[in-house]
């Protein structure tokens, strides 16, 4: 069950890793915001259930608690995710995005880092947990 939890936090990460490419080729498409970020909205949801998937899964493998902790962490901020998109949105104005939205919309940015930074350490600490115990050697 613990290297369950370690390929899940990995496949976590890759949906991640996908979810800046999508932002990325919604933000040079010529679409309209609503069109252009569609794939990378649908993702978004998805890594949040994801997220608590993960979570689950480690407390049911009885990982270490900080690692069930930090998985939490990782739902909580993909939820923030959203709260930070519906906030910048409500600075726009009848011609589009303002300054004031466009800084609040550019800690969407900086939360998803947050997300892999967190992601790497459990993803690290997960392989540490589920990595068989080297055989003992025994003195003659």
């Amino acid at each position: 069950m613990r290297r369950a939890f370690a390929v899940l936090a990995a496949l976590l990460m890759l949906a991640v890793v996908a979810q800046f490419f999508l932002a990325a080729s919604g933000a040079f498409d010529t679409a309209p915001n609503d069109e252009s970020f569609r794939l990378h909205r649908a993702l978004g949801y998805g890594i949040v259930l994801f997220a608590v998937l993960v979570t689950v899964v480690g407390a049911l493998a009885r990982m270490p608690g900080p690692l069930i902790g930090r998985s939490g962490l990782v739902a909580g901020l993909a939820v923030l995710q959203g709260v930070i998109a519906a906030i910048a949105k409500a600075f726009e104005d009848s011609g589009g995005s303002t300054a004031a939205g466009e800084l609040v919309f550019g800690l969407h940015a900086v939360n998803g880092l947050a997300i892999m930074a967190v992601l790497g350490m459990i993803i690290r600490r997960a392989r540490e947990s589920s990595a068989p115990a080297a055989p003992a050697r025994q003195e003659p």
